[in-house]
This record gives C-alpha cells, sequence and structure tokens, in this order.
C-alpha cells in the first residue's frame, strides 16, 4: 500500500514526486513512456525561471526524475489500463501489475490534436509531425508548413525557420493567439510566411508529403502550398479516456479543478496539462503539482513530524 500514487511523469508529475516524498509519503509514479512528458522533447526552454541560459528539455526532465528518485520515489515504466478511484482505497492496475494507495495524483497530461484532413493519417511520420522540435532537423534546408495560432505554432515556425528554407504559419483566422512577441519575432523573419484566414484541406504525396491545400475561408479559393513536412499545433486532447465517468470532466475532456488542484473525488488530485486551467507550461505543470502533493499530505499519511512541506 502506496501513500500517493502519481499517474504520469511530466514536469507535473515529477514535481509531486518530490513534495510527496519531502513529506515523507511513500510514492510510486507510474510512467508509460519516458519521464519529462511533453517536456522531455523540447528543444530548447528559455521561459523556465532559474536558467539565465537556455537549457534543453532533455536536460530539464532528467534532473527533475533524477531528484524524484533521490528522494525515494519510485519511478516505474509501465502503462495503467484502469484506474479505480471511488473507493477510500484507490487502485491502479497496469499492464503488468495492480497498484493500491490512499491517494491518487493525476498527471497524464494531455496528447497533440489532429486536423482530421486527407491524408493526415496516411503520411503521418512521413512528412506529418506534431513535434517540431522532435523532427525539425529532417528538413533543414527545405519548406514546411506550421499549422496553428497560439503560441506553440508560433514558437515552432521560429525553431523552424533557423534551418528550414521557407515556413508557412497557416492560421484559420485573421489574427493569431499567440504572444505579440512571438508573433512579432516570427513576423521580422524573411522565411516566414504569413497565412492567415485559411484552413487547411488536404495533404497530399505519393510516399511523403509534397504539399498541403488550404482554403481562403472568406473567399473558398484553394491553393497548394509546397512543402516537404507539415507540423501540426492546434491543441492537445487530455488523456482523460480512463478516468471517465469517475472525476468530473470539462466540454473539452480537461479534469475539473481548481487551484486546489482538487477532483470531485475525495483523495484524488490533478496536476499539470490534464486540469482544466487557462496556461498550461512549465511553471505551472510543477506548481500544480506541488499542491496537488500537499493534498495528499492532508490525508492523515505517514508524515514525518516537522518535516518541511
Amino acid at each position: 500500500m502506496y501513500d500517493v500514487i502519481i499517474a504520469g511523469a511530466g514536469p507535473a508529475g515529477l514535481t509531486a514526486a518530490i513534495y510527496a516524498c519531502r513529506g515523507g509519503l511513500r510514492t510510486l509514479v507510474l510512467e508509460r513512456a519516458f519521464a519529462g512528458g511533453q517536456m522531455a522533447i523540447s528543444h530548447i526552454i528559455d521561459n523556465y525561471p532559474g536558467f539565465e541560459n537556455e537549457v534543453t528539455g532533455a536536460a530539464l526532465a532528467h534532473s527533475m526524475k533524477l531528484q524524484a528518485q533521490n528522494l525515494g520515489a519510485e519511478i516505474v515504466t509501465e502503462e495503467i489500463v484502469a484506474f479505480e478511484l471511488t473507493g477510500q482505497v484507490k487502485k491502479i492496475t497496469t499492464a503488468k501489475n495492480a497498484y493500491e494507495a490512499k491517494s491518487v495524483i493525476l498527471a497524464m497530461g494531455a496528447s497533440p490534436k489532429k486536423l482530421g484532413v486527407k491524408g493526415e493519417e496516411e503520411l503521418a511520420g512521413a512528412g506529418v509531425s506534431y513535434c517540431a522540435t522532435c523532427d525539425g532537423a529532417f528538413f533543414r534546408g527545405r519548406d514546411v508548413a506550421v499549422v496553428g495560432g497560439g503560441n506553440t505554432a508560433v514558437e515552432d515556425a521560429l525553431y523552424l525557420a533557423k534551418f528550414c528554407s521557407k515556413v508557412y504559419l497557416v492560421h484559420r483566422r485573421d489574427q493569431f493567439r499567440a504572444l505579440k512577441g512571438l508573433v512579432d519575432a516570427a513576423a521580422a523573419l524573411p522565411n516566414i510566411e504569413f497565412v492567415l484566414s485559411h484552413t487547411p484541406e488536404a495533404i497530399s504525396g505519393e510516399n511523403a508529403v509534397q504539399s498541403l491545400t488550404v482554403k481562403d475561408v472568406k473567399t473558398g479559393k484553394t491553393k497548394e502550398l509546397g512543402v516537404a513536412g507539415i507540423f501540426i499545433a492546434v491543441g492537445q486532447t487530455p488523456k482523460t479516456e480512463l478516468v471517465r465517468g469517475q472525476v468530473e470532466l470539462d466540454e473539452a475532456g480537461f479534469i475539473r479543478a481548481d487551484e486546489t488542484c482538487r477532483t470531485n473525488l475525495a483523495g484524488v488530485s490533478c496536476a499539470g496539462d490534464i486540469r482544466t486551467k487557462r496556461l498550461r507550461q512549465i511553471v505551472t505543470a510543477v506548481a500544480d503539482g506541488a499542491v496537488a502533493a500537499d493534498n495528499s499530505l492532508g490525508l492523515g499519511c505517514a508524515v514525518q513530524a516537522g518535516k518541511e512541506k
């Protein structure tokens, strides 16, 4: 029996593990893939406090993981297949084992949304990508397109512009949702072209991406952008399928929880991108992790007297 089981080893889950262990809780972290989540595949991070110079996502993720382990967290690589969260004892089943705990922190994160256009599935991995920092280097010296209008999309365009010949930034509206500073930086680069008020209609290519067809939302006219790569950055889908019907979700499928990170179930908290919130960044994820861990500490688990939280 664990005091707390944390589902997910992204920045939220790892921070929760750090705070739970420092509070004296027997802590298990379950992660199906690798520690760090989306942070681990971020090429460069320059907005996380404490680093006067840039840090790679992989390096930051590795440090967080080691810190959690050094404090006593067990990090196990197993895929969760079922949650039983409504009882006093929480049960989590993986493909290999079953675990029990007094409390659970849900930190499974979110996955990229898809466009749902013709050619997207067929050419996934053959020019269609959802991670510019993962796959961008394969398109050095070539023309690519980024689809989206938020911070991630503009940041992807800025990153790709460093080594791609041309970057089309396609957005369905006539202005971006991204921060003005990011948009201004993109507008200042000669090899980034804004394609506003256009929606992606189809992705074409024999064995690899050759073009993206876009439609002008005002005129209905279509045109083809000759590109070798298409990077899709249109939002996230929360990984809440396994807890649906147990914890309360919002219309988009994110877990309903305020800044306390408490769900509608006693002993169940959530942290990071999986939670209803406006800003999804590493810094907000780690804040959630600390708060969620404090919830577990308050359940009367084995807390060492006088230990700093």
